[in-house]
């Protein structure tokens, strides 16, 4: 399943976010990459232990937690703490499939890595290049969304960031372990949540079939998920 999340920090955001970024100390993106990652990565990363990267990262973690888009798709357990990158210059990051275990570094802190989710923090206009394609059961889609929309996707799937012809494409990226592992029984209960939403708008959330319609959307979550 892969979903555009719009809006997950306004321009007051982004700026605050940038305001922090943009005159950190960068270093070479493959100081987070596995080794199928390296081979095929050229980009810059702002270092994940940096007091930056964890206040700017923290903006990110607050925003989500308070998008229901995001929250409804992703049913999180455990986020990995907001990273980030730039390219520019050429840049790219080849085909390749994401790690399935992500562990902080220095600390106890794992994620299985059911999600990828990139945020975007350039505009589509400031950069030429630099989008991002994924390959899925839903196709090929390439994608490059305004600054503060963000995609999520799963991380299983092949993905590749395009070169980077003009000025700088600047991202968070991170990823997420759902309570419910399988992306199809994500799926259905992302899709019965937003029918339970229209539904309890049109008739009133307290209509006996809204009522029956959400119990059975929790006794399903109930029956998969892990927490």
């Amino acid at each position: 399943m892969l979903i555009a999340i719009p809006d997950v920090l306004d321009a007051a955001g982004v700026a605050r976010v940038r305001g922090l970024i943009d005159g950190a100390g960068w270093i070479d993106g493959n100081a987070s990459s596995g080794h199928q990652s390296a081979l095929a990565k050229k980009n810059e990363q702002l270092p994940e232990d940096s007091a930056t990267a964890r206040e700017a990262g923290n903006l990110v973690l607050d925003a989500l937690s308070a998008n229901a888009l995001f929250v409804a798709a992703a049913l999180p357990l455990k986020v990995y703490p907001p990273l980030f990158n730039r390219y520019a210059g050429g840049d790219a990051f080849g085909a390749h499939v994401d790690s399935a275990i992500r562990i902080r570094r220095s600390s106890d802190f794992r994620v299985r890595s059911d999600l990828s989710a990139t945020l975007f923090l350039a505009d589509p206009d400031d950069y030429d290049g630099g989008e991002l394609v994924i390959e899925g059961s839903f196709g090929e889609r390439r994608i490059k969304r305004p600054a503060g929309h963000m995609v999520l996707y799963p991380a299983s799937s092949v993905h590749r960031v395009e070169p980077v012809t003009r000025g700088t494409r600047v991202a968070s990226f991170f990823w997420v372990q759902s309570m419910v592992r399988d992306d199809g029984a994500r799926r259905i209960l992302f899709e019965l949540d937003q029918a339970v939403q229209d539904i309890a708008a049109q008739i009133g959330a307290n209509d006996p079939a809204a009522v029956r319609l959400t119990g059975t959307y929790h006794n399903l979550l109930r029956r998969w998920a892990e927490a």
